[in-house]
């Protein structure tokens, strides 16, 4: 039988429905639009159980986010930076810059996992997007590496909702519009036994790219 995921969006927003390459394991059925209302994902695992994925767009600070896991786009030393990655860790505590010295860095497109220390949620997911090389470096491929290792691992630690900053758009210069296409197709590819994915948006230029 094959598997698949299905993708139902929610009645006030336009669908369109689109019918992607199957990968080794399943068929992947998306919309194209409306990725800031709620998306709710139907997945046929290889069991036959029925998984359920709720996907959705905010504009918000990501440090407060109330969930199981939230995602830091990091530099591959884990090391305190700026933007998303300097803000998590400010929020989180000093333990977190000594939980990931002890992990020794980690490479573009995988992902590591600390506590969340001070922050509300449990756990903090480290992932490194590619830097921006004009698309011709693999970066949309390992772009998506990097939302797919976050599920995974966040899945990993008993995480059933997770908040994802868009990764590699600030320093590391990944066009907004391109990385948005590429973190809502991973993420609605994905089989990870995750709940709530929400796209957790810095300002609002960024939540109406999601919200297209």
């Amino acid at each position: 039988l094959w598997n698949y995921i299905g993708v139902i969006l929610s009645a006030e927003a336009p669908l369109r429905k689109e019918k992607i390459a199957p990968t080794t394991a399943h068929f992947c059925l998306f919309f194209a639009k409306g990725v800031a209302e709620a998306l709710r994902c139907v997945v046929t695992s290889r069991g036959g159980s029925m998984l359920t994925m709720l996907l959705k767009a905010v504009v918000g600070d990501i440090t407060t986010e109330p969930l199981d896991v939230i995602v830091n786009a990091a530099n591959k030393r884990l090391t305190r930076g700026g933007g998303v990655c300097g803000a998590i860790f400010a929020a989180a505590g000093s333990q977190l810059d000594e939980a990931c010295a002890a992990l020794g860095g980690c490479p573009t497109g995988e992902a590591r996992v600390t506590p969340g220390f001070d922050l509300p949620a449990r756990w903090i997911v480290h992932t490194v997007g590619p830097v921006w090389s004009g698309g011709q470096a693999g970066e949309a491929e390992l772009l998506a590496s990097c939302y797919e290792h976050s599920l995974e691992v966040a899945a990993g630690v008993g995480g059933s909702s997770i908040a994802f900053p868009a990764i590699s758009t600030g320093i590391f210069g990944y066009p907004l519009e391109a990385a948005t296409e590429v973190a809502v197709h991973a993420v609605r590819c994905s089989d990870a036994d995750v709940d709530l994915v929400r796209f957790v948006c810095f300002d609002q230029p960024t939540y109406a790219v999601y919200a297209r």
